[in-house]
């Protein structure tokens, strides 16, 4: 028989075998924070909860704040970013509780968490510039190590649409993209 503390939160948008009890969540993102061994924002937290729903993200929200408040979490603002990371008290918590969370949830999180850490990195280490021309778009990629600057490719598109695909593609894994061209051009 259910009761009602053992699933005590929405659980709305959350996928068969996700988390639908607030301590779990809670137990999740100090997993998250202690596992990816990294600050990330609220927003990514969210997201990440989102992306596999794992769990609700209001839910998630609402254990970010009671992290914060009893101090199993800190948050410290970078470029008036708010960057969230895991403290010795959240770490504690994690190593007698992260057993209690179903593998494959927590297999989800930190998979989706890698996803979207590098998302943003691709994002910031690459460049990608859509300017409408004349019947389309064009779209200029600029693929960057540190100050060495590996490729730069501007092509024409005829709509909006597919030049946002490109720019999703192209950041979803610039490495693959520059390795698929080099392929193709050192062909004999």
């Amino acid at each position: 028989m259910d009761n009602y503390d053992e699933f005590n939160a929405l659980d709305e948008g959350i996928e068969p075998g996700g988390l639908r009890n607030k301590d779990d969540i809670k137990v999740l993102i100090c997993y998250l924070l202690k596992t990816i061994e990294t600050s990330v924002t609220r927003e990514q937290i969210g997201d990440i909860m989102q992306d596999q729903g794992i769990a609700n993200y209001f839910e998630a929200m609402d254990a970010i704040s009671d992290l914060l408040s009893n101090g199993s979490i800190t948050s410290n603002y970078v470029d008036e970013k708010e960057l969230l990371s895991v403290t010795d008290i959240g770490r504690s918590a994690v190593i007698s509780l992260e057993k209690d969370l179903p593998r494959t949830v927590r297999e989800k999180a930190v998979k989706s968490a890698i996803k979207f850490l590098t998302l943003e990195r691709n994002e910031r280490e690459n460049d990608v510039k859509i300017v409408p021309v004349d019947g389309g778009y064009t779209i200029s990629f600029t693929m960057k190590d540190r100050d060495t600057t590996l490729m730069e490719l501007s092509m024409f598109v005829g709509d909006k649409d597919q030049a946002e695909k490109l720019k999703s593609n192209f950041i979803e894994d610039p490495a693959r993209v520059y390795s698929s061209i080099l392929a193709s051009l050192m062909i004999n």
